[in-house]
């Protein structure tokens, strides 16, 4: 397996790569028989693309608003019951999310390296995910894209990190197990391990990965001494 040099500390992505956020099936299926994994994925899919949509357009808004508004659009669109009960409490599942085995099992081993989440939510919703995890003291800052106003894959979101840690691109290795944000943060510099736990097809972006792994428990077999 390919090592990694020189990487001095470690920026993860939450969403998808520490946390499952497709966690709020269960409820989802609860309220709604038969269409919870559909509502989830629906979601995720309307969630990243008004990400988008918001940076471009220069009309950013705080990522639990742009989350409400991709669920409302999702339950407008599979004509589902219910409205602003139903919203919330989906939505304060969203702030519970489960992580991932493989993140909760690891995070602990890479203790020797400072560690940041580095996330488009708010510093309060990420503050509520790794508190209800019970994983806060896992990491030494939480960096939030709401502090320079424009999400992910913007250059801006990837130099949080650099500032906090006053390190140059190439000394921080880049965790995430999403292909947009592969290309944003090694256009930006950083080197990037990709974790792709579903054996998916890398996008035709021009930009690849510093190292793919299918579990963030092979993380440490790749972080050179």
């Amino acid at each position: 397996m390919k090592k990694l040099h020189g990487i001095k500390a470690l920026a993860f992505d939450a969403y998808g790569t520490v946390f499952d956020v497709h966690s709020v099936v269960d409820l989802a299926e609860k309220m709604f028989p038969g269409k919870g994994k559909e509502l989830s994925q629906l979601w995720r899919a309307k969630q990243i693309e008004y990400m988008y949509l918001r940076t471009i357009m220069g009309r950013y808004i705080p990522h639990n608003q742009n989350t409400e508004a991709g669920l409302t659009y999702s339950m407008k669109y599979l004509q589902l019951p219910g409205g602003a009960t139903e919203r919330k409490a989906l939505m304060d599942a969203y702030e519970k999310l489960s992580p991932f085995n493989d993140a909760r099992q690891t995070l602990p081993q890479l203790s020797g390296i400072k560690k940041a989440i580095l996330s488009v939510g708010t510093p309060a919703l990420l503050k509520n995910l790794v508190t209800n995890a019970g994983i806060e003291s896992q990491f030494d800052a939480l960096l939030s894209v709401d502090e320079v106003k424009v999400y992910k894959p913007h250059p801006r979101t990837y130099q949080l990190a650099t500032d906090k840690f006053g390190l140059q691109r190439h000394e921080i290795g880049f965790v995430t197990s999403n292909y947009f944000d592969v290309a944003g943060a090694k256009a930006f510099g950083f080197q990037v391990i990709w974790i792709n736990r579903n054996s998916a097809l890398p996008d035709e972006l021009g930009l690849t990965p510093d190292a793919e792994l299918s579990s963030i428990a092979q993380i440490p077999e790749i972080l050179s001494n």
